[in-house]
Order: structure tokens, then C-alpha cells, then sequence
């Protein structure tokens, strides 16, 4: 008030307001802007989280008087609409709220919802399109085709641009019984679910709000998209349709599947989806771990959490960008409030005081470095700690009361926080809202759901009782192992000068004698320009920057290095690779006819030497893992063993087995919906020591072909499996024995199974017309935007056979050689430098990867989703990446 008032935005720097018009043009940023006093209004709400009753009072009566909304300025429809009508709904609701509480606001008579109600009506021009999804500007004055409008001729929005309007839409409906906001929300929301790339369930970043065509077809959880997740549960929890829960836990189960790569979250490509978009993740993906918290998915948004905590401790704030190893990819930090929304949201989910330890850094680094005599500064570099002349609202609208609710106590509010939810920009909507003016039906319209067999997906509000009713230290035995993860990454380089002082010059690091585990090695490659990043499946990935290394010679020494990895990786897959072994289910009622891909082992019995297999029935041991002593062997003595995979090496799993007794062993996939149709082959690395004490056959399953034997296990009890070199005629399976009637007889078949089969059958036929056609459309490529990967995966490739070595893909030439267990492969190098630099690249033919649901799909939508991937594989080289 004292330096801005009435503009829009404060100058910290400069103790003035920001007036459009006025202030060089900061491009989209000033869209935002509308010369209607922005921070007064975005902050509003805030003032009576803060108990400050009698600045809310004063400031209302301010907006009512000076804020005008009927200015010819084009603004952005998703910021004017979370800002600044999120902004006087959440005032109107605290508003109310101390009326009826009889000594503040007795004056008060809607004024605010009438505004609101005003900018409602000057938004809906926006949505004038055949697709219901909204232009993304609009002129306050004149609308969006009006000859004076100067917007209207746009072609593309943000997801989230068109997908966060429902919260404050529908609470503009349900104050005012006009049922249109609501209707015109729900359309666009309608479309970009409708629009969803069936095989994946994901969302690109921009589509074209005529034909609904996906502009950028990269998807993730931060900028872009971020909102529009929010906005489904938020929207079932504020309105009670189940319709957004549903379309929610459809996503969600599509961005742990593909997106969530612990603690990070990276982009991948929504027709692609086991393909990362990008190597670096931005700052605004920061909120999904408060999302998490909201859907009770308490370990990953602790995980992902911590990793965001610790590259603040390295930087004092977390960068708008950094790398997959922590290096900062794009330096500024303005002031955002996701990292502690979501710190608060775990605090009041886990009570663990280690995040008020949270809370009081940030306080304490805002204080220490963004603070400047007329306000806070955004951070124009995090390195540096330079400032800029800006102070964006969400800054007093969120970040201001998220460390305020933090910290408070339930006596310290004047109202119970409990009964509101918060929209994206933290505005205030009272609950009570679901049971208003409900103008629209609550007809589910959604169709052709995922059907999601887990428990993470019951329609349940957790508490802390039921989230750690007897373990005070959950959370934080989910942080310890990360909370060195940045400093690990990126230990601090040693140069080729300092090394020449100490030992003399070494010769470059020849590609026949690397090993992923030697540190020594990975130092040298960090030199070199060249840095490790782990991939979902399990593999790591080499990648070279060739500015990053410390000089030009280690450049050259780093490019010669991946030449020779790239020819030793291709020599390795034809000299070196052990085929699939078999897993065949003999037991009644299958009797040998359906036979599972597995991925063979480097140790253990090798079941090429031994034809006749090893047969027996198959025992699921505890602890699961299989990382220690088995507390169930006689359930395990003379049987198979089923464990899952991760946690500790293969190895340890097949000598803990042995020890109970077990004859062999069956490692199944961790990472849902993998699947031996569209992943290649997964070969079982040893742990670098002498293996020749494990004796059993150990096999790996993908995900998919895992959970049949599970299913038939939860059916029929006791199932025989055969391990083998490859399946054996039933014949020979049943030598000796009675092959019961209805096996010969071919008219008899098991409902369950063929099922299961034609599956099976209709997923490979439609894989290898999806290859087929890719290929037939010409080799594919991406031309990256500097500082992205484009990977390509080189199919069917093995893992060498030599134990001691872990195995590597590499991302120079990007092709890719699967590697061992996640628990063996070694932590990221980092490289030297902070900006991303364009990569060496030499692109190999190109493997498409769909992952199939486990349940069956109807044949014309499996073909209409194949259909639109195989255009997209056309197109992918105009993709925006």
C-alpha cells in the first residue's frame, strides 16, 4: 500500500508498482496483469489466515471502491481466473464467514461475489470455440473476436490453462445458482479427458483448442500440466463427483507408472511413455508431493520431497530447472509457494516437527537472502544471489500463508481451517459448497476407465492415526537414505591439472576396461563430459556434454570413449547374448499351455545345459523382497520361490532362497504393466563377486507375465511351473503320466485362460504392426531443444556377461544396453557446469514401446489406439520437446 497501491504488482527494488504499460514488457509474464490492484486482491484471504481482521476489512472496502474490471487490456484466462476471481471468491467466503461470526464485516452485503460474478461473465467470451477449451487471452473490455479485442487468434493452450477453472467456476455457480460457469468448466475438462492418449492415460503439455490435436505431446506433473491434476481430486472433493475421483486415480496410476522415477519425476512422451522427454525437471512439479498427501500417498511424496529439500540446501532456493543430477539448468527462483505447500500439507499429514525444521529455513533464507527494504526480491540467479525487481501476488497469497498455517496452532486461527479447500492459488472454498445450488447434474459421463487393482485407490480422506498409527519414525526411515542424494550426485571435481600435480597424467578410460561400479572410473568419465542417469527399468544411461568436461582434451578423450562404448555395446549384443529362458504352467488346468517370456540369470543353474528344466510348485516367500533371511521356508523347502524385484541384488535374493530350501527362483518386475510384449529382454546381472556358490535357477518375469501366476495362485492354490531353455511340447511334459482327456481334446478350453491368451496374442499382433508401421514411415527423428535427451532404445539388447561389470546404455549415440537390478547400479557423476548443452547424438532405429493394462480391451479400441500412435509416430519429428 505504502509503494504500489493501487498497481497491480509490487517493484521491490525500485519501491514502485508495476503498471502494464509503463514497465518494459516481460512478454507472457505481464499477461497476469490487468491494472486491477492483483496483489490487493490475490492477497485478501491471506489477511485472515494472518488474524489480520481489521486490514481485511479495510482492504475489501478498497477493492470495492478503486478496482475497476472493465479495462481493454488482454489478459491470461488461467491467471486472471486463479488469481483474481480465485481471489475475490476466497475473500467473499472469509467474508461471509465473519459476518456470521457477529464483529467484523456486519456491513458486508456480497459486494465481492458481485465482482466476481462481473469478471465471470467477462471470461466466458474465452470459451467461444467447437472444443469448449478457452482462448488463453482475453480483453476485459471487448472479448476475444471483437475487431478492438487484439486476441482471438491463438490456436493453442496449456493443459492446465484449459483444465484449472473448475474449482473456481463451479464455486462461482454454486454462490450464485448461475449454473453456466460451472457448465463451460466442465466442457473443457470434459474434452482434454476425451483427448487423452488412450494407451497411456497421460496428457501432453499444449493442445489446439480447435481440434483438440496435441501440440507438445510431452507430459509430466510440473509446468503446463500441473493444475490440471490438482483440479480432478480437488474437484471431487469440493463438488463430490465421483467422475473426477475416477479420471484422477486414472492419471495418477499413469504418472507413477511412467513419470515417477524415485525421488524424481521426468517428463516422458504420452505415446512413448517408458521414453523420458528430458533430463532436467522444473520447479513447479514441487507441488505434487502436497498432492500426493491429498490422495494419501504418503512414501513417494516424502521421497520426492526430500530430493527437492536437499537441492535447496545446496542452493538456498530450489532453481525454476535443474538436471537429473542436481546441477541448476535454468538459475532464477521467484519466490515460488510449491515446495512449501507441499511441506506444510506432510507436516499436517505425518506431525514429523522435521518439517517445521522445513519451514524455518525457508524463513530463514528469505529473510537472509530475498528481503530488500520495500519487500522480498525474486532471485535472478540462485548461484549468484542476485535479485530482480519483482514480487509476484502468489507470493503473499501462498507462500505467505503456507508457512503461516505451518507453524500455527488451532487456537492461533480465528476459523477452522478444515472446512475450506484450498484452489491452486491457496483461495479459500468453503466445503459446504457441495450441497449448494447443485445446478448440475452429477451424471457420470466419463467412460472407459482403467479398472486399477490397488489399495492406494480407495475413496478414503487418511489421517495420521491410520497413516502411522505406531511409527513415529516412518518418515523419516523413507528420507535417511536421501538425504545425501545431491551431494552424492554431484561430489566436487577433481581437475586434470590437480591430478597431473598428484600422480602424474593418466591415460583416457578405454571403453573394454570400464566398470560402472569403480568410482575411479566414474570420476574419470565426469572429466570427460560424460555423466550417468538412472532409468526407470533399471538401467543406466551415459550421456556426454562435451563443454561440461574440464577441457578440451578430456572432450576429445569423452567422444572417443563413447565411440568405442557404442561399437563394444553392438559387439557385446551379437557375441554375448543369452536368450530367453521360459517359465510353462503345467498344473491343472493349464497343463502346460501357457508359457511366460523370462529373463535369464548370470549366475545360478544354467538351464540351457540342463534340458530338462527344473519342475516344481511355486511358493510366494516372505519377506517379498527377498533381501533377507526367509521367515517362511517351509513353505519355500522343495518349491519355486516367487519374490519381487528391487531393494537389494539378485544375487542376495538367489543365495537367501538356496538357504530356505527353495529349487529355484522367480524374480517378478516391481514396475507395473511392464510387460515382455513391449520391454526388451531383462537379463539378471550378478553383484560384482564370486557367484559359483548359487546353484538354483533363477528366472526374471516383467510385470505382466508375473501377475498371471500370481492370479492363477489366488484361483487354484497349488501351480507347477516348469523353468526351462525354452517350453517343452506337452508330450514330453507329462512323459510317463496321463495326459488328461480335454488337453487333447482342443474343443475344450478354459474360459479364464483364453482370455488371457487371446490377450496376449492380440497385444503382440498389434505390437509388431505398431513397429512395423513406425518403420515403414522412415526412420524417426527428434531434433531435441538444447538441454534435452532424445533417447532411443535399441530392442531386445542383453546385459554382458561379465559379473563384474555393471551394464550401461549409452545416450551419446543413444543406444541402449538393458542394464542390472536398480540396488547395483551406481549413483549419477555430475558433470561439470550449470547450463545444459546441446549433446552428441547419432540416432539408431527406433523400438516402440506401448504399455497394456491388464485387463482386456475390446478389439476396435486396442486398433484405434494403435491408429493414433501410429500417426503420432509420423508426426513425432514437428513434436515441440
Amino acid at each position: 500500500q505504502e509503494h504500489a497501491y493501487p498497481a497491480d504488482e509490487l517493484m521491490p527494488l525500485t519501491c514502485r508498482g508495476r503498471v502494464r504499460g509503463q514497465e518494459p514488457s516481460r512478454g507472457d509474464v505481464d499477461d497476469a496483469l490487468g491494472k486491477f490492484s492483483l496483489t490487493l486482491i490475490d492477497t485478501l484471504d491471506t489477511l485472515v489466515v494472518l488474524n489480520k481482521t481489521k486490514e481485511f476489512e479495510e482492504a475489501v472496502k478498497k477493492v470495492i471502491k478503486d478496482v475497476n474490471l472493465d479495462n481493454d487490456i488482454v489478459v491470461s484466462v488461467f491467471e486472471t481466473n486463479i488469481r483474481v476471481l480465485g481471489g475475490l471468491l476466497g475473500g467473499h467466503s472469509v467474508a461471509i464467514m465473519l459476518k456470521e461470526k457477529g464483529e467484523y464485516m456486519q456491513w458486508y452485503n456480497g459486494e465481492l461475489l458481485h465482482m466476481a460474478k462481473e469478471l465471470g461473465y467477462k471470461l466466458l467470451p474465452a470459451f467461444n470455440t467447437t472444443s469448449g477449451l478457452p482462448y488463453p487471452r482475453v480483453n476485459l473490455k471487448f472479448g476475444v473476436r471483437h475487431p478492438e479485442a487484439r486476441t482471438g487468434t491463438e490456436t493453442d493452450t496449456c493443459t492446465a490453462c484449459a483444465g484449472t477453472l473448475i474449482l473456481e467456476f463451479a464455486a462461482l455457480s454454486r454462490f450464485t445458482g448461475t449454473s453456466i460457469f460451472e457448465e463451460y468448466a466442465r466442457k473443457a475438462l470434459d474434452f482434454i479427458w476425451e483427448k487423452r492418449q488412450r494407451s497411456s492415460n497421460l496428457v501432453g503439455v499444449t493442445i489446439n483448442i480447435h481440434t483438440g490435436d496435441w501440440v507438445r505431446k510431452d507430459s509430466g506433473v510440473g509446468a503446463g500440466i500441473d493444475s490440471y491434476y490438482e483440479y480432478l481430486l480437488k474437484a471431487y472433493v469440493l463438488l463430490g463427483d465421483d467422475s473426477f475421483l475416477e479420471r484422477f486415480n486414472t492419471h495418477y496410476d499413469a504418472i507413477m507408472r511412467y513419470i515417477s522415477q524415485p525421488p524424481l519425476l521426468l517428463d516422458v512422451h504420452i505415446h512413448k511413455p517408458m521414453l523420458n522427454a528430458r533430463t532436467w525437471m522444473d520447479s513447479l512439479l514441487a507441488f505434487f508431493p502436497g498432492l500426493q498427501v491429498l490422495k494419501g500417498d504418503i512414501r513417494p511424496a516424502i521421497e520426492t520431497h526430500e530430493m527437492l529439500y536437499q537441492v535447496i540446501k545446496k542452493h538456498n532456493f530450489l532453481p525454476e530447472a535443474f538436471t537429473t543430477d542436481f546441477r541448476v539448468h535454468w538459475a532464477q527462483h521467484p519466490l515460488r509457494p510449491e515446495f512449501a505447500e507441499s511441506t506444510y500439507f506432510l507436516y499436517k499429514a505425518t506431525g514429523d516437527p522435521y518439517y517445521l525444521e522445513v519451514g524455518k529455513t525457508l524463513i530463514e533464507n528469505l529473510n537472509k537472502y530475498a528481503r530488500v527494504p520495500c519487500g522480498f526480491a525474486a532471485m535472478k540467479d540462485v548461484r549468484t544471489g542476485s535479485h530482480e525487481d519483482r514480487m509476484d501476488s502468489f507470493f503473499l497469497a501462498e507462500m505467505f500463508k503456507y508457512l503461516y498455517l505451518l507453524f500455527a496452532d488451532k487456537e492461533d486461527m480465528i476459523f477452522d481451517i478444515e472446512d475450506y479447500i484450498f484452489t491452486t492459488e491457496a483461495h479459500l472454498l468453503p466445503l459446504w459448497l457441495s450441497t449448494t445450488n447443485q445446478t448440475i447434474s452429477k451424471k457420470n459421463t466419463t467412460t472407459e476407465y482403467t479398472e486399477l487393482d490397488d489399495s492406494n485407490f480407495d475413496w478414503t480422506c487418511p489421517n495420521t492415526q491410520i497413516l502411522f498409527p505406531n511409527d513415529p519414525m516412518f518418515a523419516q526411515s523413507i528420507r535417511e537414505p536421501l538425504k545425501n542424494v545431491v551431494d552424492k550426485s554431484c561430489p566436487r571435481g577433481i581437475s586434470r591439472a590437480e591430478e597431473t600435480l598428484g600422480s602424474g597424467p593418466k591415460p583416457p578410460l578405454r571403453a573394454r576396461d570400464f566398470m560402472a561400479s569403480n568410482p575411479e572410473h566414474l570420476e574419470i568419465l565426469k572429466k570427460m563430459g560424460v555423466s550417468l542417469i538412472h532409468l526407470k527399468d533399471g538401467r543406466v544411461q551415459l550421456v556426454q556434454h562435451a563443454v561440461q568436461a574440464a577441457s578440451s582434451l578430456d572432450a576429445e578423450d569423452g567422444l572417443r570413449f563413447m565411440q568405442e562404448m557404442i561399437e563394444l555395446s553392438s559387439q557385446q549384443q551379437k557375441e554375448q547374448q543369452l536368450p530367453p529362458r521360459a517359465v510353462q504352467i503345467v498344473s491343472h488346468p493349464f497343463f502346460g499351455r501357457v508359457v511366460l517370456t523370462a529373463g535369464p540369470a548370470q549366475f545360478g543353474m544354467d538351464l540351457s545345459k540342463h534340458k530338462a528344466g527344473t519342475r516344481g510348485f511355486v511358493a510366494t516367500i516372505k519377506p517379498y523382497n527377498g533381501c533377507s533371511e526367509i521367515t517362511n521356508p517351509e513353505a519355500v523347502k522343495e518349491k519355486i520361490a516367487l519374490m519381487q524385484r528391487g531393494q537389494c541384488m539378485f544375487a542376495e535374493k538367489a543365495r537367501n532362497i538356496q538357504k530356505a530350501g527353495a529349487i529355484g527362483g522367480i524374480v517378478i518386475d516391481d514396475n507395473e504393466g511392464s510387460s515382455s510384449d513391449t520391454a526388451p529382454l531383462f537379463q539378471m546381472a550378478g553383484d560384482g563377486k564370486n557367484t559359483d556358490d548359487i546353484t538354483i535357477p533363477m528366472l526374471f518375469l516383467f510385470n505382466k507375465e508375473g501377475n498371471i501366476i500370481l492370479d492363477a495362485i489366488r484361483e487354484y492354490e497349488a501351480v507347477e511351473v516348469l523353468l526351462s531353455d525354452k517350453a517343452k511340447d506337452r508330450a514330453t511334459i507329462f512323459k510317463g503320466k496321463t495326459i488328461p482327456n480335454y488337453i487333447i481334446d482342443s474343443n475344450l478350453v478354459m474360459e479364464n485362460m483364453d482370455q488371457k491368451l487371446s490377450e496376449n496374442d492380440s497385444h503382440k499382433q498389434n505390437s509388431e504392426e505398431g513397429t512395423s508401421a513406425s518403420q515403414d514411415a522412415g526412420a524417426v527423428s527428434e531434433e531435441p531443444e538444447e538441454g534435452e535427451s532424445s533417447d532411443v532404445t535399441e530392442p531386445d539388447s542383453l546385459s554382458p556377461a561379465d559379473a563384474d561389470s555393471d551394464s550401461v546404455s549409452i545416450s551419446n549415440q543413444d543406444s541402449y544396453v538393458p542394464g542390472i537390478d536398480e540396488a547395483s547400479a551406481p549413483e549419477p557423476a555430475c558433470t561439470q557446469g550449470d547450463h545444459q548443452p546441446q549433446e552428441q547424438k547419432t540416432e539408431t532405429e527406433s523400438n516402440s514401446k506401448v504399455n497394456w493394462d491388464n485387463k482386456a480391451q475390446p478389439m476396435e479400441s486396442i486398433l484405434a489406439d494403435w491408429n493414433e500412435d501410429i500417426e503420432a509416430f509420423e508426426m513425432m519429428e514437428k513434436d515441440e520437446l
